[in-house]
């Protein structure tokens, strides 16, 4: 699991939640040291008045008469242990930094200690602040003080937090709204390397977003058209090589019968260039006209397969597992798994395996040609896909070397992808999946 994010959405986000958060640290240890501290050393300071002020009335051995007129007066009490008790010290909580404060400036040993008992059923009472000294353990001075409950951090807490969640939430839409042109431009890129081409994108957000999108907008455009410019001019040069095919077959038929073997070769030769001229048309065009439906890909590998049946010296041996229906492109499909079976007999052998199968896991079905020829070397297999590239000698070099170029171009137009790999025996596996 990657803990920093790997798209500029998720580091932007990341980036101005770290920032928030360091500035809220430093927020509330601002406030703390530089408001709530000294707020508190203030109180401290009163409670040590407060109990010099007892000491020098010189109540904490006085009798309990004079302690009820300073009461009177003060509202602060001098009890015993036992009554101090009663009054609530048992659930007063101890203060250690208080009383360290409040002993250093009376240069004795203090306990203090805050009881909120009265907070219990009045918010607005005064907490009560136990003061007791070690000259005298067996005496409390209870100390009535207000303010304590207008130093709570929690309304502080509860700010910086709103603050935080709102900025992250801005923030966040901001850089939503930054990337999401860049999103459509991901998903369109895709589209055409795939052989689409999609319409044109909505010129939207900054002023640089803008000027990529149309750039790319232009780029799209100038594809398609040399596409198009493309498949013109090789359906152009076809059909114009086509007519003086035909008429070198014609005049080849005029020949006298005892050069039969010359109007063979020559009829051999005309075929293979019209399949030459049939490849290069197959490769000018992407299929993608073709409507995609719901195909069973071991009824396309059976039909083909008997179609080859006829051909006499040829076996092919099908272990076709149960595979689940898929979007095809019936025709550009069937092109593929007949490219393949032509490759394995003509550079591979005479008997070749298909197998099928179904990877749950990964929602994919699988389609492998298996022949046990040559094989091919292992640095040629990542060239031969591509267009006039061919395998080396011992698979022969007759053909264009188109065959394999479409094949990965009408895979990859369905998502999948197709590799080829020597077996470890002997012979080459052609396989291709096609995601569900």
């Amino acid at each position: 699991m990657r803990l920093i994010p790997q798209s500029a959405f998720g580091q932007t986000v990341m980036l101005i939640g770290v920032l928030l958060l360091i500035n809220q640290v430093v927020s509330y240890l601002s406030v703390t040291y530089y408001f709530i501290q000294p707020s508190y050393q203030q109180i401290n300071s009163l409670l040590a008045t407060q109990v010099k002020g007892v000491l020098a009335n010189d109540l904490l051995v006085s009798n309990e008469e004079n302690r009820q007129r300073y009461f009177k007066h003060t509202q602060i009490r001098i009890l015993n242990s036992s009554d101090a008790k009663r009054k609530g010290l048992e659930n007063a909580v101890y203060y250690g930094f208080m009383s360290s404060q409040v002993s250093e400036q009376l240069r004795q040993l203090a306990d203090v200690r805050i009881s909120t008992v009265s907070q219990q059923s009045d918010n607005s009472a005064p907490y009560t602040v136990w003061v007791s000294l070690s000259r005298y353990p067996d005496t409390w001075i209870a100390i009535p003080i207000t303010g304590l409950n207008e130093a709570n951090i929690s309304p502080l807490t509860m700010y910086l937090m709103v603050i935080g969640i709102l900025s992250v939430a801005g923030g966040w839409l901001f850089v939503r709204r930054m990337t999401r042109p860049l999103s459509a431009l991901q998903r369109a890129a895709f589209e055409v390397g795939k052989g689409k081409h999609p319409a044109p994108l909505a010129e939207q957000g900054s002023t640089e977003m803008i000027q990529v999108t149309r750039a790319f907008n232009k780029m799209n455009q100038g594809i398609k058209q040399l596409e198009h410019d493309r498949t013109l001019m090789t359906a152009g040069i076809s059909h114009d090589l086509r007519t003086p095919l035909t008429r070198i077959r014609l005049a080849s038929e005029m020949l006298p019968d005892d050069q039969d073997w010359i109007r063979d070769g020559i009829v051999n030769d005309i075929e293979d260039m019209n399949a030459i001229i049939d490849q290069f048309i197959d490769y000018a065009r992407y299929d993608n006209e073709e409507a995609k439906e719901e195909t069973d890909l071991n009824a396309l590998i059976s039909e083909l397969t008997q179609a080859r049946h006829v051909q006499e010296g040829h076996h092919i041996d099908l272990k076709l597992n149960p595979l689940p229906p898929a979007n095809l492109r019936r025709v550009a499909m069937k092109r593929v798994i007949d490219n393949l079976i032509e490759n394995a007999f003509r550079y591979g052998s005479d008997n070749i395996v298909i197998t099928s199968f179904y990877d749950r896991h990964k929602k994919r079905i699988y389609c492998k040609v298996r022949d046990f020829g040559p094989g091919i070397p292992p640095e040629e297999l990542s060239s031969v896909f591509m267009p006039f590239a061919q395998g080396n000698k011992a698979r022969s070099s007759l053909g264009s070397g188109l065959g394999l170029a479409i094949i990965r171009r009408i895979v990859e137009a369905h998502d999948g992808q197709v590799q080829l790999r020597n077996h470890t025996e002997s012979g080459l596996i052609a396989e291709f999946y096609i995601p569900i």
